[in-house]
């Protein structure tokens, strides 16, 4: 039998997940600017190319802020569901 979800501790762990995730791929954007275009065109199949120059200390803040509450709320609402929903 499967017990309850700890919530406060999945939501640690999802915040330090997506922190990891979206400063290597920040990083590997600053990097290899070229990677953008790549990803729309083998990963969506997509041809698409972006002009833009949203690097800087401030974007990397706000980013990582608005995807640690997409991660935290995503990860809230499925502990919560799970918890609630019997089997």
């Amino acid at each position: 039998m499967v017990g309850m979800i700890n919530l406060k501790h999945s939501l640690k762990v999802a915040s330090a997940w997506i922190s990891i995730v979206y400063a290597v791929c920040y990083a590997g954007v600053a990097i290899y600017p070229p990677v953008r275009n790549l990803f729309m065109q083998y990963s969506l199949h997509s041809k698409i190319t972006f002009q833009s120059d949203f690097f800087g200390l401030g974007y990397f803040i706000s980013g990582l802020i608005i995807w640690n509450v997409l991660a935290v709320v995503g990860v809230w609402l499925f502990v919560v569901l799970f918890n609630r929903i019997k089997k």
